[in-house]
């Protein structure tokens, strides 16, 4: 049976990540805040073929982060920060470009796998080059 993939792609082709990304998969894309130099998370799942931004977790107001009033629904974290719950945002065409920051930034696509952690950094192969994050669809069989 063939499933959804989760692909991330350098502009000249090269696949960084290539992974299963059932319908109902949950990721993240997680960095060191380049100022505060904790980890940001931008977490996704694959709402029956759409990708779909879920939520955000921020450690803190630092420069860039923030809640925007409207857009999902800020929660504490118990721990002095905080998760911007229910965005449930489609991605456009299932899509985007990150340019993908230096190793000290060390943007990283995470999920779970059988309950462990997995992790890949975009940074250690392709730090300061533009990638696209993209959910592809299987075709349905014919």
């Amino acid at each position: 049976m063939l499933s959804d993939r989760l692909k991330v792609v350098t502009e000249q082709g090269e696949v960084l990540v290539d992974i299963a990304a059932p319908p109902g998969m949950h990721w993240c894309i997680e960095w060191n805040h380049s100022v505060k130099k904790f980890a940001v998370l931008d977490c996704y799942q694959n709402v029956a073929g759409v990708m779909q931004l879920e939520r955000s977790h921020q450690p803190d107001f630092a420069a860039g982060l923030g809640h925007t009033v409207g857009r999902g629904e800020q929660v504490s974290d118990g721990e002095g920060g905080y998760w911007i719950n229910a965005i449930d945002e489609p991605v456009p065409n299932n899509r985007y470009v990150l340019r993908v920051g230096a190793e000290a930034v060390n943007h990283r696509v995470v999920w779970l796998e059988d309950d462990h952690r997995r992790e890949i950094s975009l940074s250690a192969r392709a730090s300061g080059q533009r990638v696209t994050i993209q959910l592809i669809e299987s075709a349905p069989p014919s």
